[in-house]
């Protein structure tokens, strides 16, 4: 990227640009309007086009962006790889309904495979097909890095198997306390966490429209 002073809200912001792009891609759109996008994102165009000159000088007045152009960009310069091979590990009821949903193609890569220490959950489900956690190690995806954990039982365990396996990013349902090495980045997903947040800030609104 040139300019690695990049502020965070745009940061945030590139993955949205992405994944829009993409639909667009896909629907045949060769070039698109800084306005035109806008209603895609509900992002302003002045604040698109000042978060894609961070990338350098992309469009051109009259003519907009070229979304191949654009989408080859965001691969190559923000150095991030967005067709992912994601593995899933634990194929219980919160793991089948990601399995369901597994749309992330426009931004990040899909679910590749599953695994469960079940036999019972091995098989295909929702076109991902789930392997025996005892066959991580031939099973995993080359390349593969990035790693959903949805398990409830022996965490730490299967945390140390997907580091051997050379996971180094985990997105973390378990709620359960595990270590990693350095160099090994979690990201952990909170509902009940969230919702209580709702519930307080919802609160701190209704009290203060009473006053």
């Amino acid at each position: 990227m040139q300019n690695r002073n990049v502020p965070k809200a745009t940061l945030q912001r590139y993955p949205v640009y992405l994944k829009a792009l993409r639909k667009l891609q896909k629907n045949g759109v060769e070039r698109i309007m800084s306005k035109e996008l806008s209603s895609f994102v509900d992002i302003e165009p002045t604040t698109i086009r000042r978060d894609f000159s961070f990338l350098g000088n992309l469009g051109k007045q009259g003519y907009g962006y070229d979304v191949d152009k654009l989408i080859e960009i965001f691969n190559s310069q923000l150095g991030v790889d967005f067709d992912e091979k994601i593995i899933l590990v634990g194929a219980g009821n919160l793991g089948r309904a990601l399995m369901n949903y597994n749309k992330w193609d426009y931004v990040v890569g899909e679910i590749a495979c599953a695994f469960d220490v079940d036999p019972a959950k091995c098989g295909t489900q929702f076109g991902v097909e789930v392997y025996p956690m005892s066959e991580l190690d031939t099973k995993i995806p080359e390349g593969c890095r990035i790693a959903i954990l949805t398990i409830s039982h022996d965490v730490q365990e299967t945390v140390d198997k997907l580091v051997q396996c050379g996971i180094n990013g985990i997105v973390d349902f378990t709620h359960q306390h595990f270590l990693v090495p350095k160099g090994v980045v979690i990201k952990s997903i909170d509902v009940v966490s969230s919702i209580q947040e709702l519930v307080f800030i919802t609160n701190s609104l209704k009290t203060k429209t009473q006053k």
